[in-house]
């Protein structure tokens, strides 16, 4: 794949990605200013580059999708982009749909569905709704920074637990203890599970790849407080980046187990479309010496490839690096008492709601 040339290349604070190359569906779209709400907030000035997030009025807020090698098939993603600017996130080339950049666009603007909650309560009650697990944070943080003044994972969350809709929730923010009062209770009818992404324990590795994401120790404090409420907690050691990060896998799975997590899973680095190269950027400005070796491993891990999008394979990988990596997870989930038994979320509980004049022709 062919470098971008379409945006100069240069790191700042607090932000992930050092480019911020057009979207690829650009040129075939109207002008972006006909159609976009203006920005209702801005970040602290935290960073130098500040954050812009926009309404966005959804029109429906589950999403589906039929992938043999993801663990459920609904979903909900409050947020349009991600503010923590992990350079090896999936979803950065969702921006390109909008016309925007999967580099620095993609932590810098973006959209918040202020109407979710409302929304999931109408698709919810419908009659053709066939209760199943939801997963919040499939694709953007639901507890990215912005959560903590907008609330809007918290309105979602509420309206789940009218209808006793279990909801599977990954996320690396540790926003989510302001909700162990909403999580614990649906934990205790068989409701609700976290999922805490962590890569690896090296603090300064974690400031350049999650560089607005709590850090390594403090994801760890929340598993305690998640566990702690009764909540059943999965550590994700994703993404396994070889040479990088894969040292640490057992030191992860070894200080989750020790907080109190009795899942745990993991996820060889991907790097579809944009990501390939916002990644290797990245790579070659903060660990020069190490990027040439990085690569290789991807691609042994991939059949040769930087990606491989081959389902059964993309998630996992293939080859002597990562079966050795496969071998290393179930030796030390083993070792520390995790994957034990299965967590299975109870579907039957679920209630659709009787509006309210529905309620009063009852009486």
């Amino acid at each position: 794949m062919n470098r971008p040339t379409t945006s100069t290349i240069h790191f700042v604070k607090g932000r992930g990605s050092g480019s911020n190359t057009q979207s690829r569906f650009l040129a075939a779209m109207k002008d972006r200013s006909e159609a976009e709400p203006p920005p209702f907030d801005e970040d602290d000035g935290e960073a130098p580059l500040a954050t812009e997030v926009s309404e966005h009025k959804a029109k429906s807020i589950i999403s589906r999708n039929d992938s043999p090698d993801i663990g459920f098939d609904q979903s909900i993603n409050p947020y349009l982009g991600c503010e923590h600017g992990c350079i090896y996130c999936y979803a950065r080339p969702t921006h390109a749909y909008i016309g925007l950049s999967p580099g620095r666009d993609f932590e810098s603007k973006l959209f918040a569905k202020t109407n979710a909650a409302e929304i999931l309560r109408k698709e919810l009650n419908r009659p053709s709704y066939e209760p199943s697990v939801i997963a919040l944070g499939a694709n953007t943080d639901p507890y990215q920074p912005i959560e903590r003044k907008l609330g809007i994972t918290r309105a979602v969350l509420e309206v789940l637990q009218e209808f006793r809709a279990p909801v599977s929730i990954t996320t690396k923010g540790a926003a989510i203890t302001r909700d162990i009062d909403i999580l614990s209770a649906m934990a205790a009818q068989g409701l609700a599970r976290v999922n805490i992404s962590l890569a690896t324990m090296d603090a300064d590795i974690a400031r350049k790849m999650d560089p607005r994401a709590p850090s390594p120790k403090r994801r760890l404090e929340v598993v305690k407080a998640l566990a702690d409420a009764g909540i059943p907690v999965a550590i994700f050691t994703s993404p396994v980046i070889p040479a990088l990060t894969d040292v640490d896998l057992e030191r992860i799975l070894q200080s989750a187990a020790e907080a109190g997590a009795r899942y745990a899973s993991y996820v060889m680095l991907r790097l579809p479309l944009e990501v390939r190269d916002l990644f290797v950027e990245w790579l070659e400005a903060h660990f020069p010496l190490r990027a040439q070796h990085v690569m290789s491993l991807v691609a042994q891990s991939h059949n040769g490839r930087d990606y491989n999008s081959t389902f059964g394979q993309r998630m996992r990988g293939t080859g002597v690096h990562a079966d050795m990596v496969a071998q290393r997870f179930r030796i030390a989930t083993r070792r520390y008492g995790m994957n034990q038994n299965r967590l299975t979320l109870d579907t039957s509980k679920f209630s659709r709601q009787r509006d309210s004049h529905q309620q009063q022709s009852l009486f």
